[in-house]
């Protein structure tokens, strides 16, 4: 399943609206794989996330106030600190820093022209968004270095290098809160401390938040790339229509999601999803990448379409919870692709390996030769 997650979840898919899956680290959990049930699933207040969806590294004492995400909390809570911190995450807002991440996009690209055969992975994808990331609060240049590590060791998804590193995530998510209480800037987190709404613990927490959460990007650019290449009657319609490229990175974005499950959410009572009788307090996740792929919902739904205009895909989830930093990570997306064709026009792929995670999509390496001419896009 592991090499084919997609064809196994298909499969499945035809067989049952819900199924059971085991999973490493985790074990039983039911699986919602059709695109109407798993929607509704996302919007039931009867699934829950708390505590026991993540899986927690071990940390210092003085970090645990600041490990309870936005993510894990429910109504009212959730709602509150979601009414405060969303204008912030707007896609008026997100287009409004498009500027900026233009200029990351170029800088990183800069680095690339040098080195030929560049693996994309570590040389541009990965370490974008955490330059996003930098600038949104404000992380002077000297600082950044320490923030890339941080990225990486997240990135690595090695349980133990992560939990070593979110004592140093924390120390540094505390200065740049107080740096911006001090200094304000014309930047995401100068925004929130302005509003006077949040506490200095949910300020550090939402910071730690956006490292935790803003990898996302990086894995989406690099499947993007191997999916277009794999398909170039599309890349090539792309080209010619650069307007498209936000409708692109939807269509991409559904096909080739580097999330293929929720995260688990627990029945508070016992309830029924398609047909099944789900437990109280039994886990229940959205497959994804199989209900972005089912023929209820889309047509020829396997087939990559960059034109296609049907039903919202579910890569951002649902719902109450449904991505906050999604419209941040469509236009760091269609930035990275947008100068990727633009400068690298004669791009090839020389070798693409995925990487056997059940828990994301994503490739290990995606070594390319640039081959094109090396122009600024900027």
């Amino acid at each position: 399943m592991l090499g084919d997650p997609l064809t196994a979840y298909g499969q499945a898919r035809e067989q049952s609206p819900v199924i059971k899956l085991m999973t490493p680290g985790f074990g039983f959990m039911w699986a919602v794989t059709r695109y109407d049930e798993a929607k509704a699933m996302l919007a039931d207040p009867r699934l829950e996330l708390n505590a026991n969806t993540f899986l927690r590294p071990a940390v210092p004492e003085h970090c645990l106030q600041y490990m309870r995400t936005m993510t894990e909390l429910d109504a009212p809570e959730h709602a509150r600190l979601r009414r405060v911190v969303s204008p912030a995450f707007t896609a008026r807002r997100a287009a409004q820093f498009r500027t900026r991440i233009d200029l990351i996009v170029g800088r990183l690209l800069d680095t690339l022209a040098e080195r030929e055969p560049v693996d994309l992975v570590t040389a541009f994808a990965r370490p974008l968004p955490m330059e996003v990331i930098c600038e949104l609060v404000g992380i002077p240049a000297q600082d950044r270095p320490a923030w890339r590590e941080y990225g990486a060791a997240i990135a690595a998804v090695d349980i133990k290098a992560f939990g070593e590193a979110i004592p140093a995530i924390i120390h540094d998510a505390i200065a740049a809160v107080a740096r911006r209480s001090a200094e304000p800037e014309d930047d995401l987190l100068s925004d929130l401390i302005g509003g006077g709404r949040l506490t200095t613990t949910e300020l550090v927490t939402l910071v730690w938040h956006l490292v935790l959460a803003g990898q996302t990007p990086a894995n989406l650019i690099t499947n993007a790339i191997d999916a277009l290449k794999a398909h170039p009657d599309q890349e090539t319609a792309l080209r010619a229509d650069p307007t498209s490229m936000p409708a692109a990175v939807e269509e991409l974005t559904r096909w080739c999601s580097p999330q293929p499950l929720s995260l688990p959410r627990f029945a508070s009572e016992d309830l029924d999803i398609g047909g099944v009788a789900i437990s109280r307090g039994e886990p229940v996740v959205a497959a994804i990448a199989c209900a972005n792929r089912d023929p209820r919902a889309f047509t020829n739904p396997d087939t990559l379409d960059l034109k296609r205009q049907e039903k919202p895909h579910i890569a951002y989830a649902h719902g109450p919870h449904f991505c906050f930093g999604a419209p941040l990570a469509r236009v760091q997306v269609e930035a990275a692709l947008s100068a990727l064709l633009t400068r690298f026009p004669a791009m090839t792929v020389q070798r693409a390996e995925h990487l056997p995670d059940p828990g994301t999509w994503r490739l290990k390496e995606l070594v390319v030769t640039l081959a094109g001419p090396h122009r600024r896009a900027f």
